[in-house]
């Protein structure tokens, strides 16, 4: 079992707000939670998904490799992704990656030597008007990120 039972009982919360012959909806949600438990979405945690929600394992892996938000292979203990759409890009995105690319020593894809920090490259994040806007491990939103505000949180983030 690679899933804590924290992690089932969440996966059973999201499970029960949908009729039985119908559990298949919960896979999104599922899982983002065995995600932000464990890192990332092994091809062994997928299929203990499926397993469980009565789905087959293809199909998770469908849901898994069509959304972006999912972790195919591990990654660092904080993931920021920088949006890159046309608006973000002329208002400070390409501007902001390029400092973080520095900061961090790497680039779009990579993880940091020290485990700590991969930069991803990111579509819309629906904050054109905050540009340019980050995301970190897919659950908290940057915006207006600034050099020192960027320095500021990479600073926060090791901590």
């Amino acid at each position: 079992m690679l899933l804590s039972e924290q992690c089932y009982k969440k996966i059973d919360r999201e499970l029960a707000k949908y009729p039985a012959d119908q559990r298949q909806s919960a896979v999104m949600a599922s899982l983002a939670h065995a995600q932000v438990e464990l890192g990332w979405l092994s091809p062994e945690t997928m299929k203990e998904i499926a397993d469980y929600i009565g789905m087959p394992a293809i199909a998770v892996q469908e849901v898994a490799t069509f959304y972006n938000m999912y972790n195919l292979k591990p990654v660092g203990k904080h993931k920021i992704t920088v949006c890159t759409n046309l608006p973000c890009a002329l208002s400070g995105g390409e501007r902001a990656a390029k400092h973080l690319k520095e900061k961090l020593g790497i680039d779009y894809r990579e993880t940091s030597g020290d485990g700590e920090f991969t930069l991803m490259e990111g579509e819309c994040m629906g904050a054109c008007g905050d540009a340019p806007v980050l995301l970190v491990n897919n659950h908290r939103m940057c915006s207006h990120m600034s050099n020192d505000k960027i320095d500021a949180l990479v600073e926060e983030l090791k901590k």
